[in-house]
């Protein structure tokens, strides 16, 4: 009888277990359903939100466009990708820190108002142009500077190299990219050595861009050596909201005597040690006289708002050269192109530019992937009987963005713009000339990223002893480059339906 009591016992036991196991797959498929309803509604909830913030933004359409597909068809990933990647504002710690250090240099942005009507006296609707980009970042104009053009950037680095060697005061540099590489090394050497003399060495890189080689060690090393560093936006991953917002400018400013900028980075391929891509052709300008001013203060901004407390510029007169005497025809505009403003101020200056052409205007670009605004003043353009041309790589650095690049073609060159593609390697430059009287040589690519989401800079030049030296290096690179043809140009159904598609997300790339 005990033995039956025992397996009864046994049995109420497991009828037990298997009754609490049952209740317990019970509940957790209850929470597991209901936690899946949840974050589906939540999903959409979210998506519902963004779509409305995306709807009201005053942002270029076919941003807007790009992201509400995502935002729609994957709902709850679109939303976080979003968050992450696409929002264009900034935080407003981050926002609210860099405007009030550009408005405390503007207070040393006076612009002089001979200088102004001296331009009025030439073109009124030049003088406007130029009004508005002082008026819009606070940047003058200059007469009294020299400027020196350089057609590809191993001939720039030889003069960047022999100006760093005289630097007696100061040296200032902004870069995206910095890498581990020989044109790296010269440049260091000359830094610590400056460093140690006594020189004030600040740098200046981008978070992403730089970030192979800028570890803490590395950092470390640095400050060892009495330079001082500083990352602009540094990459937080799952915690930075304003990854997308980068620090695309290449500032080196020596005793406030001299700038060299263009699109000309720290690394082999630029001054075509490393030819994995063949020639690689970038453009650039050194600055002497009084527009230095501007890209000194450009990378003041920048500093003070990332550095640490003890290493602010505060005494800006310090890093001003008010010795020179420089003689130069022509006007001379430096300006900085920030994300954190409602202007879109690279993208303004090339279509006034293309509005106001009368006989060409030559365009060097690696990237070709724009708006429809921007689209339309091209054509526009063309159709007036301007000389519209477009040089791009003839190979990619990237060959999705390549393929983007192309898929504009045919929008243009129906209309009369002439494309050309760099046969001998990459084409980095990015500049315009236009009718012997206008030229922007800078770091603003015709791009999305370039024209909404990065700070960048340039140089606007009016009647410059420069601009011939500009028209000189597109007509010689232009004869160097394969014209797009017609033929070149084969679409069916399937290739149009392609480049449509990748135009919907072209800007996101």
């Amino acid at each position: 009888m005990a033995k039956k009591q025992n397996t009864i016992s046994r049995f109420n036991l497991v009828a037990c277990i298997m009754v609490i196991q049952l209740v317990l797959f019970v509940v957790l498929l209850y929470v597991v359903v209901n936690l899946s309803l949840i974050l589906l509604v939540g999903s959409y909830l979210i998506s519902f939100a963004i779509v409305l913030v995306l709807v009201k933004k005053d942002e270029e359409p076919a941003y807007k466009i790009a992201w509400l597909l995502i935002v729609v068809l994957v709902p709850f990933f679109g939303g976080i990708l979003y968050l992450l990647f696409g929002n264009k504002q900034p935080s407003r710690r981050l926002s609210k820190r860099i405007n009030k250090e550009h408005h405390l240099i503007a207070e040393h942005l006076k612009q002089d108002e001979s200088v102004i009507k001296k331009i009025k006296a030439e073109d009124s609707r030049m003088a406007g142009c130029m009004e508005y980009v002082q008026r819009s970042s606070r940047y003058a104009v200059y007469q009294d500077t020299n400027v020196k053009y350089y057609p590809f950037g191993e001939e720039m680095f030889v003069d960047m190299l022999a100006e760093l060697k005289k630097a007696e005061k100061f040296i200032l540099m902004e870069y995206y990219i910095i890498s581990d590489s020989d044109m790296w090394d010269q440049i260091l050497e000359v830094l610590v050595a400056k460093a140690e003399s006594g020189v004030d060495v600040r740098l200046i890189y981008d978070g992403a861009g730089s970030l192979n080689l800028f570890s803490m060690a590395y950092i470390h090393k640095l400050r060892t050596a009495n330079i001082k560093v500083v990352a602009f936006n540094p990459i937080l991953p799952l915690f930075s909201l304003v990854m997308n917002n980068r620090d695309h400018r290449k500032i080196m400013v020596i005793d406030g005597k001299v700038v060299f900028n263009g699109g000309i980075n720290i690394s082999d391929e630029y001054i075509n040690q490393n030819k994995r891509l063949g020639v690689w052709k970038d453009t650039g300008t050194r600055l002497r006289g009084d527009a230095v001013r501007s890209f000194t203060f450009m990378f003041i901004e920048i500093w003070n708002s990332f550095c640490k407390v003890e290493e602010r510029i505060n005494h800006h007169e310090a890093y001003l050269d008010a010795e020179h005497e420089v003689k130069d025809e022509g006007f001379v505009q430096p300006y900085g192109d920030t994300p954190f403003d409602d202007e879109r101020l690279g993208e303004s200056i090339y279509i006034e530019i293309l509005n106001q052409a009368r006989g060409y205007v030559y365009i060097f670009t690696p990237y070709l992937i724009i708006s429809d605004t921007m689209i339309h003043a091209m054509k526009m353009a063309a159709k007036r009987g301007v000389d519209v041309r477009i040089v791009t790589p003839g190979k990619p650095d990237y060959k999705t963005i390549y393929n983007v690049t192309r898929s504009y073609y045919r929008y243009l060159t129906g209309a009369g713009v002439k494309i050309y593609e760099y046969t001998p390697g990459f084409l980095h430059g990015k500049s315009f000339v236009c009718d012997d009287e206008v030229a922007v040589v800078g770091t603003i690519n015709l791009d999305y990223r370039s024209l909404y989401l990065n700070f960048e800079c340039a140089t606007l030049f009016y009647k410059s002893s420069v601009i011939k030296d500009v028209k000189k290096d597109a007509l010689n690179t232009i004869e160097e480059s394969k014209q797009i043809a017609p033929r070149d140009l084969k679409y069916n159904f399937w290739n149009e339906f392609f480049d449509a598609v990748l135009h919907l997300f072209a800007p996101l790339m």
